[in-house]
């Protein structure tokens, strides 16, 4: 703030030299002209009175029924404060007017939320002026001051009603003429309106339908005009939006009331059970399949997108597996396999590994025979220590599963595939043997494949805590019989392993 001292200088300096705000603003650097002109106003409006504690409570040079008056004409006209000051020639300054305001009725003071707000006309005063524009006999200074703004307002007013290649030169008017002038200026008007409508609804149909920027607008549908025109209805009027779209009130009243009654609320709590009496492991691809595999029909995308809505993720965890491998004991037999992990036929060729499942209650093991040909899980075994008796155990039981056939049994380098018992087993099984390369786990990656789906699926993400090592083998277990006979496939069209042999006759 500036004191009453600094005011003072200001002023007599304002005066000394003409009324040239410059003058003063460069020898004192203070205030900015607009200030500086209030000041000035309120001295000359105070009675040449310097001191701004004795203006206050100074008389002022005008009556209350002139105040009254002129805050009366800024409620009529607009409410601009430099319109009625310039209209009524009174008071010289806006800050006095809206003193009055603020006195008289300060519920009417306008508050400016940008500055284009700040400077408003009148439409009345606007086409007056741009209709005196064209029909001129003076220089357009003249009529700028007749009307008490600024010339370049003036065309202004005339490029927004007219348009700015409108030549005023060519086409003469005669002040008879203003009725037209006037219906020029609305038809020019509605005209914008129009075409500022249909460029928004094109934007919001690309924004909120993905639609390109060229839609053709009759093209949509009527859900699709529902959607546009409710994006709109804050700017724009219905009956507007309505008529720019082609659609009948009736037709949007209509959907409306459709886009409220969710089709799908059946569906979401059968995706729901579905996706929990599954181990909470299946994708939306399975839940789809399930659903086809009953008969019914849900897109695939319908699907995925009602499980988005839901929540309903599978999660997925990578920790690190256990690892058998104790060296070269025995020589290690050729790999036949070479990473082709496809069986024409049943028990033709076989995997096997172990994989550990760390729980608070301690560790426990699991060693399965995974067919090719299906992903079977043939024979597994469960403990809680990775001896050779598990493998041993697994691999008999497999071996009195089998007809004719010898498989080829595929694994890694691990101790328990290197003893002597379980190449005895082998050998007089008539099972030929297959060993990854050291330290190469995508040598037999489809074993590796079925420890991850089994993990992912039945292990990881869940609380463990309070569980006994004969619990947790009991679920596992379960979880070996639900995968051999329920669950979903979509290499097998959507069957289980156990289902797809029976179609094709190989199971009972």
């Amino acid at each position: 703030m500036y004191s009453d001292e600094q005011r003072k200088n200001a002023i007599e300096l304002y005066l000394k030299y003409g009324r040239k705000a410059s003058l003063v603003i460069k020898e004192l650097g203070y205030p900015n002209r607009l200030t500086l002109r209030n000041w000035f106003y309120e001295y000359r409006d105070s009675g040449n009175n310097l001191n701004p504690r004795e203006r206050k409570s100074g008389p002022s040079q005008y009556s209350e029924e002139q105040m009254k008056a002129a805050v009366q004409f800024y409620i009529e006209h607009g409410k601009v404060l430099t319109f009625t000051s310039m209209s009524l020639g009174y008071p010289r300054n806006t800050h006095t007017l809206a003193g009055w305001i603020k006195k008289y009725a300060p519920a009417e003071k306008r508050v400016f939320t940008s500055l284009d707000e700040a400077v408003s006309y009148p439409q009345e005063v606007k086409e007056a002026a741009v209709i005196d524009l064209c029909v001129r006999g003076h220089s357009a200074e003249a009529v700028a001051k007749k009307h008490k703004v600024q010339r370049s307002t003036i065309y202004f007013w005339k490029n927004q009603f007219l348009g700015e290649d409108y030549d005023m030169k060519k086409d003469s008017h005669s002040p008879d003429d203003v009725d037209s002038l006037k219906k020029e200026a609305e038809d020019l008007r509605l005209e914008v309106k129009k075409l500022r409508l249909e460029r928004d609804v094109l934007l919001k149909a690309a924004e909120v339908l993905k639609k390109g920027k060229g839609v053709n607008l009759q093209s949509l549908t009527n859900r699709e005009k529902v959607i546009v025109i409710d994006a709109l209805r804050s700017n724009y009027l219905l009956k507007d939006l309505l008529k720019t779209l082609s659609m009948a009130k009736s037709s949007y009243c209509y959907q409306k009331t459709a886009m409220k009654q969710d089709k799908y609320d059946s569906w979401r709590s059968e995706i729901k059970e579905v996706f929990n009496e599954n181990h909470r492991c299946y994708g939306y691809r399975r839940i789809y399949q399930h659903i086809k595999n009953t008969g019914r029909i849900l897109s695939e995308k319908v699907v995925r997108r009602l499980m988005h809505e839901l929540g309903i993720k599978v999660s997925k965890r990578m920790i690190r597996k256990y690892n058998s491998y104790k060296g070269e004991i025995t020589p290690a037999v050729e790999n036949l396999v070479m990473r082709n992990f496809h069986a024409s036929d049943p028990n033709k060729l076989w995997l096997t590994d172990i994989t550990e499942f760390h729980i608070p209650a301690g560790k426990v093991y699991l060693s399965p025979i995974i067919d090719c040909y299906d992903g079977m899980a043939v024979s597994w075994t469960i403990g809680t220590s990775p001896s050779s008796e598990l493998t041993n155990q697994m691999l008999r039981t497999a071996i009195n599963m089998l007809g004719e056939e010898r498989p080829i049994l595929h694994s890694d380098r691990g101790l328990h595939y290197r003893t002597n018992n379980w190449i005895e087993i082998m050998n007089t099984a008539g099972l030929v043997r297959s060993m990854s390369k050291k330290g190469c786990s995508p040598d037999n990656s489809a074993c590796e494949g079925f420890f991850g789906r089994l993990k992912n699926e039945m292990f990881y993400n869940r609380k463990w805590l309070g569980v006994s090592i004969a619990e947790f083998v009991q679920i596992l277990d379960d979880y070996r019989h639900w995968y051999n006979e329920k669950r979903i496939k979509i290499s097998l069209g959507g069957k289980s392993p156990l289902e797809y042999r029976r179609s094709i006759s190989l199971a009972s």
